[in-house]
């Protein structure tokens, strides 16, 4: 599933920059040529299934259980859900996982929320397990700050009216990023800027209850 949203340095920006993006628009090969996947795509690189992402704690759309939100303790806590991936581009040195809620918009500005954000997973990996602690080994991944300054995973806790986006993106990249301890989402973006291999969302939904008078 993919959903548009605009927002500052986001992903989709990145596959754009890439040339990921204009690719879709390459139109059908002559006749008695090889079939599109056959064709490099994107400047050049080889074509082949798309990077996919899924979860087993929810479906791609699907509502999110409390277990991973705000709903156990308030905000800050929460657990994060097993996510997997397959179809990584040839090339892959590592891949960056970000978590966050493009409906919010922090003091009125384009800054949207950033729940989690792990970069430097190994470029062999096929996904993260559930509940993934901030101080998890780098050999998992290397944790980015997050919306309250620390690394770390928080949960999906939005005001109780309508249900947030809460987006999963995952990119493939053909290098590993040196950042220092404490890094923000702009710093791993910035960094990750012309070394994207493939990208791809996953959504949930997820809103809290009015409380009761």
């Amino acid at each position: 599933m993919r959903i548009g949203i605009a927002r500052p340095l986001s992903i989709v920006t990145l596959l754009l920059a890439a040339g990921i993006a204009p690719a879709l628009a390459q139109q059908a090969p002559p006749a008695g040529g090889p079939p599109p996947a056959a064709r490099p795509a994107g400047g050049g690189r080889p074509s082949g299934p798309p990077l996919q992402i899924t979860s087993s704690a929810y479906s791609d759309g699907g509502a999110i259980p409390d277990k991973y939100t705000c709903v156990p303790g308030g905000f800050g806590t929460g657990v994060s859900p097993a996510v997997s991936w397959t179809n990584a581009p040839a090339g892959t040195a590592s891949f960056i996982l970000l978590f966050h809620d493009p409906d919010a918009h922090v003091r009125k500005s384009q800054i949207d929320v950033t729940h989690w954000l792990i970069y430097n997973i190994p470029g062999d990996s096929t996904g993260l397990p559930e509940g993934v602690k901030p101080d998890a080994p780098a050999s998992v991944g290397v944790q980015a700050n997050n919306i309250m300054g620390r690394p770390g995973y928080i949960g999906p806790c939005p005001p109780p009216v309508a249900p947030h986006h809460y987006t999963l993106e995952l990119l493939a990249l053909d290098t590993k990023l040196d950042l220092p301890a404490g890094a923000s989402r702009d710093d791993v973006l910035k960094a990750a800027d012309g070394h994207v291999l493939a990208g791809t969302a996953y959504i949930g939904l997820f809103h809290r209850s009015a409380p009761t008078q």
